[in-house]
């Protein structure tokens, strides 16, 4: 079953750096909605509501039914800053929706089948994920909560690269709109840095042979 986000929010008044930091007291986030077509708008919510939100990954990728004095209007996450040194969120940036207009949005990246390839498996290798995210290009309808990239053949020393992701009908990646040279890797399986545990008994063994000679 598809996820579903609801933010009740409310129109901010009092603007300013000053008043946000009271806001903030108050248990609130400041926030502000833009595009669209649409006016900005200063909003409000409740910080308690929205942390539970953004505990759940889906929340930051999902299209969010925004509800203002009732009325309600379709969004995604734009921005959202935190605090750097507290778990406070400073503020939220809500982008409006249209159902024919493309959204930019990066969407996470779910990695399958790593500890079974045989890279891993056979090959004692290490995997790496240097990203955790994409940017992708969609209408609001084909919009994803993540993507899968399957890692089960990998073998030592092989990688996948952004096109080697399965992307749903109606997804770009906006990378690859750049040329091959932004085809960059997003997952790997690497050799351990050092020497199996058979040469290091072999090193061992040596040593110690090496030991005897000297003492006789």
């Amino acid at each position: 079953m598809a996820e579903s986000f609801e933010l009740d929010m409310k129109i901010r008044t009092d603007l300013g750096k000053g008043a946000s930091r009271r806001l903030r007291r108050t248990g609130m986030v400041p926030a502000v909605i833009y595009g669209g077509g649409g006016e900005p708008r200063s909003l409000q919510v409740e910080a308690n509501s929205l942390n539970r939100h953004l505990d759940n990954e889906a929340f930051y990728s999902h299209i969010l039914m925004v509800k203002v004095d009732g009325k309600g209007e379709k969004a995604v996450l734009k921005d959202l800053q935190r605090h750097p040194s507290k778990p406070t969120i400073l503020h939220l940036d809500l982008l409006r929706v249209s159902s024919t207009e493309k959204l930019h949005m990066r969407v996470p990246l779910h990695f399958m089948g790593a500890e079974g390839c045989p890279g891993v498996k056979l090959g004692g290798g290490v995997v790496s994920h240097p990203v955790s995210d994409v940017e992708i290009s969609c209408l609001p309808a084909d919009l994803p909560e993540f993507l899968e990239i399957d890692m089960s053949m990998l073998d030592l020393g092989e990688s996948l690269h952004l096109s080697d992701i399965s992307v749903p009908k109606g997804v770009e990646i906006t990378a690859l709109a750049h040329g091959v040279d932004h085809d960059f890797a997003v997952a790997a399986v690497y050799a351990k840095k050092g020497g199996s545990d058979e040469d290091e008994e072999e090193t061992t063994g040596e040593a110690e042979a090496d030991g005897d000679d000297a003492e006789t």
